[in-house]
């Protein structure tokens, strides 16, 4: 089975020459969680920003009011550090995995 579609595909240690299709070549490779990225889980309309750039916040402190469903959803810090970029503004709609909030741990 040789061919452009063919390739190697890696199943616990065992290599097996088969088609690949488009779809599996062109997949974004996995990557850890980044915890200082604040990302939204769900589309909705930035609602309220409740921190500025380069303030200090704290673990579990509100960041961004995210409206979605007609529900407000407080986003919180998942880590204690320094506030690097707001990556949105307020009224701004964005949709599921965008990132809101990048912060500097300490």
């Amino acid at each position: 089975m040789k061919g452009k579609d063919t390739g190697k595909l890696n199943i616990n240690s065992t290599l097996y020459t088969t088609r690949l299709s488009n779809k599996f070549i062109s997949r974004k490779p996995w990557s850890p969680v980044d915890p200082g990225r604040i990302i939204s889980f769900i589309p909705g309309t930035i609602l309220d920003i409740l921190v500025s750039e380069g303030q200090i916040v704290k673990k579990g402190e509100d960041l961004i009011i995210l409206e979605a469903m007609k529900m407000q959803n407080f986003m919180k810090s998942t880590l204690p550090g320094t506030i690097k970029s707001i990556c949105v503004k307020k009224g701004d709609k964005v949709g599921k995995g965008s990132v809101l909030i990048e912060i500097e741990p300490d």
